[in-house]
């Protein structure tokens, strides 16, 4: 019998033997400008890992490479063990991805858009609808399936494109600047969404912001800045000498901080 197109990758209900994410001494350069200068960084399976940098430091050119939008020509990037340049298939079946800019189509309804990505990972219409109920469902918007996109507020959409993104089971989210342009509780509701997706489904997140109120002490944390990583560990463990989590930011961006009130 041949597996269902909605079944569970292998590896995606057994404890990970490798990283969900691990870069390893990766440099990328727009004609003379560095924007990524040797980075190397983890991010464990079933961990929250923050992202965090101020505007232009990096992490939108990171999440380039990772999703193969750009060509790593310099260290290595591995998705669930699986080289993202030599295995791009496997890499990139498995990895899941909100970029900071929107991309649902406004004129189609949640349901339309869903059902479009699943086709484009090779999933049948059956499947594709079964799925796209699914993530819905654990999204609270099912009872929005039907409508136009353009009808939602701004956190619903963000809520359907990680719904789009988690369509075929990925083992890693990565979310650039997911709360840009949303008021607080929108916010909230969303790391709420993603936390407990670690929580529940032992996925991998790597959640880049420049909001130091995302982070909790318990969370992994990589600093990056002018395309260099300044600090990696918890939350608490980078804060310790510097009272705060924001203090200790400043510290370590200086000028280029940018930590709202």
């Amino acid at each position: 019998m041949t597996e269902s197109p909605t079944a569970p990758l292998p590896d995606a209900r057994l404890p990970a033997r490798e990283p969900a994410l691990a870069v390893t001494d990766v440099t990328h350069s727009f004609g003379s400008r560095k924007a990524l200068d040797r980075v190397s960084l983890t991010v464990p399976a079933a961990s929250f890992t923050a992202l965090l940098g101020p505007n232009g430091a990096g992490k939108t050119t990171l999440f380039s490479l990772v999703t193969r939008l750009y060509d790593n020509r310099s260290g290595t990037i591995r998705v669930l063990g699986y080289d993202v340049r030599r295995q791009a298939a496997a890499a990139l079946s498995r990895l899941g991805v909100v970029f900071q800019a929107r991309t649902l189509d406004l004129e189609l309804t949640v349901q339309q858009n869903l059902l479009y990505h699943a086709t484009l990972h090779g999933m049948g219409f059956a499947a594709g609808r079964r799925r796209a109920g699914e993530v819905l469902e654990q999204a609270g918007l099912a009872e929005r399936a039907r409508d136009k996109v353009r009808t939602l507020s701004g956190g619903q959409m963000r809520r359907v494109e990680i719904a789009r993104a988690l369509i075929h089971r990925p083992r890693l989210l990565l979310l650039d600047e997911p709360t840009v342009g949303l008021d607080i509780a929108s916010r909230a509701a969303l790391l709420a969404q993603v936390r407990a997706l670690v929580a529940e489904e032992g996925i991998g997140v790597l959640w880049a912001t420049h909001i130091i109120e995302e982070i909790l002490p318990d969370d992994r944390v990589v600093v990056l800045h002018r395309g260099r990583v300044r600090a990696e560990g918890r939350a608490g463990e980078i804060s310790a000498g510097a009272g705060t989590l924001a203090a200790a930011f400043l510290a370590l961006v200086g000028e280029d901080a940018e930590v709202p009130a």
